[in-house]
């Protein structure tokens, strides 16, 4: 796709002209009193941007830098900046970041989750590292609209202090927030003439002719009829509550301390008692988990829509024909219910491509990745170049057949990695329609409008513990998330009994779970203020 005129003529200011940079937010590694920096000026143009970035593993298995990526090389031809990528060893992203910071010298950008920074973000913000956005929102006039129409996610692009941390990724719709969620074997429910379940008496109902009637017809009562770990969302939210923390009108809650929560381990435990549950819940891997979904044994499961749905439908095709999984909706507990809980990523990920201190064109860099987030940089970023890897149908951009049938055999995450950012991360806005081809079975698209009818309005957002409280919170989680996950387990197993559930919730209490509770309300509080 070729660059409008109109846009050239819009950027050759940016890019050309080489305008100085003025120290607003700060671009040295040095704190001073008020966590402010000054930034290095020049006058030369923008040409060259270092880039620090992860690479996703299913990248690092065909090529040496993202540079090599279809839509970056359009990127750089539209604009005339050439991105120099730094990317860590794989495995190793962690390491190379905390090395990288110890440095008073940092590449132009990093894209990193900030909230990883010794501090958080707004600490990374203080010491220099970065250089908030905010007094160059009127530099980046796309970005600037989104934020400004879509109060949420300038929250979630901010600290508590109001500062916006960088570039985002941002997941504009439900499609592109849920890839998790409840499946079935559609064929044994037609077997055994029984509909897909809604409510949870339903599940077992469900659940109990799967046990008890041979519906993968070998004769043996091999079935698995749910295999999901402690603590699945798919079914605490049945009862109206999460495996963690979850707020009604703002007031922070913990799940698996409220009646509630008594509830659902009752139904696991009469499930596991009655064969229901898979026995080894507990202790199945990911070998292990294949095996018994690949044997023709597990009857329902919670698993991802392209991992797991679509990577099942495919493995099965040939050796099991009648083999046919279907997404559920999350159960509820009376019909005609609104799921409240089910899996959904925040619309702004936490992965930031943030301006550091040692950037000398902060201005000409906060227009070059505003690029990122227009109409055709969205394009680019999402499909590539027209007439490579997408041609136009209709108006719909369609992925070229090179892409979803690789020539040389590539699966097809890699095969989009040779040539779009879509199923990776970045500054930018992902498209609905790389998932609609992404995910392209009739029964990932039937999962993925199904999953994301949960409200979710008692979600958690992205809320961060304030920096004087990082170290105890993060003591009395360990403690209370080995003691809870030891106990869930051993409460559905019979292990324990469900008698001493008040005692389990005073032990979780006398690790200090209030003040946790505190301070994820003190969060609470302070996103909300944002």
């Amino acid at each position: 796709m070729q660059m409008s005129r109109k846009i050239i003529n819009k950027l050759a200011p940016v890019l050309c002209l080489g305008l100085a940079a003025i120290a607003i937010a700060g671009c040295s590694s040095e704190e001073n009193a008020k966590g402010s920096t000054k930034s290095a000026e020049t006058t030369e143009p923008l040409s060259h941007l270092s880039y620090w970035k992860e690479m996703h593993k299913d990248a690092a298995a065909i090529m040496k830098s993202y540079g090599e990526i279809t839509a970056i090389k359009e990127i750089e031809k539209n604009t005339g900046v050439t991105i120099d990528y730094q990317h860590p060893a794989q495995g190793q992203g962690g390491e190379q970041f905390n090395l990288m910071m110890a440095s008073k010298s940092l590449p132009d950008v990093v894209e990193y989750s900030w909230n990883n920074y010794p501090g958080g973000a707004q600490k990374a913000i203080q010491d220099g590292k970065i250089i908030p956005l905010n007094d160059y929102l009127d530099d980046a006039p796309n970005f600037k609209k989104l934020l400004d129409e879509n109060p949420e996610w300038r929250r979630q692009a901010s600290t508590d202090n109001g500062d916006i941390i960088g570039f985002p990724f941002i997941r504009p719709v439900r499609k592109l927030q849920t890839h998790d969620g409840p499946v079935i074997r559609k064929d044994w429910l037609d077997k055994l003439g029984l509909p897909i379940p809604k409510t949870i008496d339903e599940w077992y109902t469900v659940l109990k002719a799967f046990k008890e009637q041979d519906p993968n017809g070998n004769g043996k009562a091999d079935e698995i009829p749910i295999m999901i770990g402690a603590g699945e969302l798919a079914f605490t939210g049945v009862f109206g509550i999460p495996n963690g923390f979850y707020h009604e009108g703002n007031t922070v809650k913990y799940g698996p301390v409220q009646p509630e929560y008594k509830e659902y381990l009752t139904t696991m435990n009469r499930w596991y008692n009655e064969g229901l549950l898979d026995k080894d819940f507990a202790a199945n891997d990911s070998k292990m988990y294949d095996a018994k979904m690949t044997g023709n044994q597990v009857g329902a499961a919670v698993m991802a829509v392209g991992g797991g749905l679509g990577r099942f439908m495919d493995l099965m095709e040939s050796k099991e024909p009648q083999f046919k999984l279907a997404a559920t909706p999350y159960p509820t507990l009376k019909s005609g219910d609104k799921p409240i809980f089910g899996q959904m990523d925040n619309q702004i990920v936490g992965i930031f491509t943030a301006i550091t201190g040692s950037n000398k064109h902060v201005k000409e860099t906060v227009k070059f990745f505003d690029y990122f987030y227009s109409e055709e940089g969205r394009m680019i970023m999402n499909f590539g170049k027209e007439g490579v890897s997408y041609t136009m149908e209709n108006g719909y951009p369609k992925y070229t057949d090179s892409v979803m049938n690789n020539p040389d055999g590539l699966p097809l995450a890699q095969s989009l990695k040779q040539h779009v950012l879509s199923a990776d991360a970045g500054p930018f806005l992902q498209d609905v329609r790389y998932m609609e081809q992404y995910a392209a079975r009739p029964e990932q698209q039937e999962a993925l409008t199904v999953w994301a009818e949960p409200s979710n309005e008692k979600r958690m957002p992205p809320i961060t513990i304030a920096r004087e409280d990082n170290s105890r919170y993060a003591s009395i989680m360990n403690d209370v998330d080995t003691y809870k996950n030891e106990m869930i387990v051993k409460f559905i197993m019979g292990a324990e009994s469900l008698n001493k559930f008040d005692e389990y919730v005073a032990t979780l209490k006398s690790m200090g779970l209030d003040d946790a509770i505190k301070m994820q309300q003190s969060g609470l509080e302070r996103y909300n203020n944002r």
